[in-house]
């Protein structure tokens, strides 16, 4: 009887799926002769790689397999999402400076103009579970318009609209204050689209003047400030996913 032979990929996919960086990176490394398999120097991003049991080493760095970390960041306004911005403008990453953390991918999005509580980790399984679009958990935002809507408007953006094929709606819609000629909204979406809340009220004429994601299923930002981060605890981690 022949026993079961662990799962192989190419070795940066093995590489993105152990945490150690992402398969873009990975693949870099690899192609610049800086990866040993086994022992062995590879140049082939795509060589045949045991996912299990493989021994990875990327030179420069002492450890072969990452720890699973799960990071909040209150994004600041102005930030990019993404490791590298061909603009040259400033990411995310910056608030991990000096920090002694593994690679870590952004788990989802927020633009630019947008803020409040961004999730990392090196988990790419726990990630895929936190940003599937029609099973992952509720989004809860406040959001600062320019305009006062009223119950009609309200049970309109909750009724949703279709737009570009897709259909976007927010399961709730509260106004949280009212000033002379804006309000404060605290939208809930229960799906992840693209720019959702800023397209959906674009489709109603409502612009965003702020946009802040106070919670994530049942993780909300609390008081962690603009531009800080701190670990889950273990179990807040089991809660999203």
């Amino acid at each position: 009887m022949t026993s079961k032979r662990a799962p192989r990929f190419g070795l940066a996919r093995v590489m993105s799926k152990r945490g150690l960086c992402s398969r873009t990176q990975a693949a870099a490394l690899i192609t610049e002769g800086r990866v040993l398999l086994d022992g062995r120097r590879i140049e082939d991003p795509e060589h045949p790689t045991d996912l299990e049991n493989a021994k990875i080493r990327i030179e420069g760095q002492a450890e072969t397999s990452a720890e699973k970390r799960y990071i909040a960041l209150n994004k600041p306004r102005g930030l990019v999402t993404t490791t590298k911005d061909e603009q040259g403008r400033d990411t995310v990453y910056s608030c991990f400076e000096g920090a002694d953390l593994p690679w870590l991918a952004p788990v989802g999005r927020l633009d630019k103009a947008s803020e409040g509580l961004l999730l990392f980790s090196n988990d790419p399984t726990w990630a895929a579970k936190i940003t599937a679009p029609d099973t992952g958990p509720s989004k809860t935002y406040h959001v600062q318009v320019d305009c006062i809507p009223d119950i009609d408007m309200i049970v309109k953006l909750m009724q949703g609209v279709e737009l570009d094929g897709e259909f976007l709606s927010a399961s709730s819609v509260i106004v949280l204050r009212e000033g002379s000629k804006n309000a404060w909204l605290e939208i809930v979406l229960d799906e992840g689209r693209n720019r959702q809340i800023r397209r959906l009220l674009a489709a109603f004429d409502i612009a965003v003047l702020r946009l802040i994601r106070i919670a994530i299923g049942e993780l909300s930002l609390g008081e962690l400030a603009k531009g800080e981060w701190r670990a889950l605890t273990p179990a807040e981690v089991k809660s999203l996913a």
